[in-house]
């Protein structure tokens, strides 16, 4: 998902499959195919736009950041994932 769909030299998943599951449907303006997108920056506001995560169950939970070329994977938090993004940002940037 981070480098649309590609590995090295190879696509694993076709690029255009990716665009599709990471643009707003008809659900709502933050959701795609099982990705919740952060595109009016509701969700974590102090992540870019273009990130967007899977959510699971006790808040499992997959951040993609193409921006910054991140994937975070983090498991039964506290349901403050933008004070987590904040600082994994904040030392990206240090």
């Amino acid at each position: 998902m981070l480098r649309q769909g590609r590995w090295g030299a190879k696509q694993l998943v076709p690029a255009s499959w990716i665009k599709q599951a990471t643009t707003r449907g008809p659900v709502g303006p933050d959701y795609g195919y099982l990705w919740w997108l952060n595109t009016e920056q509701k969700a974590w506001p102090s992540a870019p736009a273009t990130s967007y995560a899977a959510l699971g169950a006790g808040s499992n939970t997959i951040w993609i950041d193409p921006e910054h070329d991140i994937v975070v994977v983090w498991r039964w938090h506290d349901g403050k994932p933008d004070e987590l993004i904040k600082r994994i940002l904040a030392a990206v940037r240090e």
